[in-house]
């Protein structure tokens, strides 16, 4: 099994992906990474700069301490996610779903939230500078 796992890591580094640094479940990463979807999963601390998560299926994921840089995740279902502390700066959220989801002290630097769902979201104290909002019901500063 660990050897079907670094073939897969090594297919998916050859493809321009970044290379899985750190998560409590490397397995879900991996199932994550070829599938598209981990329902539930334990991603956290897991290292997905970059990847490309377009319409993942991240529900009830724990996300938590997940490096999320410059990640895809258009269209993708972070329904009831925990994304505490998840770092997601410069990632691309069009069309995603954050309802139910826990973003407490997550980074959104200079992400792209373009009509995301946040219905029953926990979004205290996150960091949305210089971010670009856009059809989605928070704000980024002002009075």
């Amino acid at each position: 099994m660990k050897r079907i796992a670094a073939i897969g890591l090594s297919l998916l580094m050859a493809a321009g992906m970044t290379a899985v640094v750190r998560a409590d479940n490397p397995a879900h990463v991996e199932r994550l990474l070829t599938t598209g979807a981990c329902y539930g999963c334990d991603l956290s601390e897991a290292d997905l700069r970059q990847a490309h998560l377009i319409g993942a299926d991240l529900r009830a994921a724990d996300l938590t301490g997940a490096n999320l840089q410059e990640t895809n995740l258009e269209g993708a279902d972070l329904t009831g996610a925990d994304l505490t502390g998840a770092d997601l700066t410069n990632a691309f959220l069009t069309n995603a779903s954050l309802e139910n989801a826990n973003l407490t002290n997550a980074n959104l630097t200079e992400a792209k939230l373009y009509f995301v769902a946040v219905t029953g979201a926990t979004l205290t104290d996150i960091d949305l500078t210089r971010a670009e909002v856009m059809g989605t019901p928070i704000s980024v500063g002002g009075n």
